[in-house]
């Protein structure tokens, strides 16, 4: 594929060329490829059609944990959220060491490969929430919990410019990629102010389903805010909020 370059940008197909829009820009490339009912059945294909299944359960899987977390991932802006999640996921189905190639599973890949995702790639968690905290997850009781020790904001959360307040927000999921459901709980801290005051200890709760066998995922994120008038806007429609998978119990 060619990237578009000059004023004007050109969408569709002339002759045997598909001009389109991506995610990072404006690209050109030439129709062609393999008849779809050939790579349904030629056997010359079969390791194509495996990698196609893995690559739709990834995407489908992808789906079930954004929707889980929808409550909170809705905060936050990045467009690459998608791809970026659909990836980390092949790699999770692709350690699955049970299930024959173009079978295995996200359930049984090792799913520890989400520890650390971050949800909007300009706004990490580690780099934008340096206070020390605790989180556990205890799958027999289904709670997760979240402690947040006394902090500086000033020091301690590496806000945007505009920043006014900010809270600290945590959820758990316990998801199912077989029915293709989920549950969610979420808490937050009270909105607080970016400023030299250390807060008190904040200590957040959710839970979800006592002794669940299915996979469970605790994130934690930031979300900024500023104060106009007396109200609290969402500053620059969450771009720089940061949400990141912290815990998985996948046992």
């Amino acid at each position: 594929m060619a990237r578009q370059t000059g004023i004007i940008k050109l969408k569709g197909t002339l002759g045997d060329i598909s001009f389109y829009k991506s995610a990072d820009s404006h690209l050109a490339r030439e129709k062609g490829g393999v008849d779809g009912n050939r790579i349904k059945n030629d056997p010359a294909f079969q390791r194509t059609r495996e990698n196609g299944s893995e690559f739709g359960r990834a995407g489908k899987g992808g789906k079930i944990l954004r929707d889980s977390i929808r409550l909170l991932l809705q905060n936050v802006t990045d467009k690459r959220v998608t791809p970026n999640l659909q990836k980390q996921l092949m790699k999770v189905i692709k350690a699955d060491s049970t299930n024959d190639r173009g079978l295995r599973t996200i359930q049984d890949g090792n799913m520890e490969l989400l520890q650390g995702f971050d949800f909007n790639s300009k706004a990490k968690l580690g780099r934008t929430l340096y206070a020390s905290f605790q989180n556990t997850v205890d799958r027999v009781a289904g709670e997760g919990d979240v402690e947040v020790d006394p902090f500086v904001p000033l020091t301690m959360v590496d806000a945007p410019g505009g920043t006014t307040h900010f809270k600290i927000v945590t959820g758990l999921a316990e998801l199912d990629f077989v029915e293709e459901n989920s549950v969610f709980d979420s808490d937050e801290s009270s909105i607080l102010p970016w400023d030299s005051s250390e807060t008190v200890a904040i200590s957040l709760s959710t839970a979800v389903t006592a002794a669940s066998t299915l996979p469970l995922i605790q994130v934690i994120g930031v979300e900024f805010y500023q104060e106009v008038n007396g109200t609290m806007y969402p500053l620059k429609n969450g771009a720089y909020n940061a949400l990141s998978i912290v815990k998985i119990d996948n046992d």
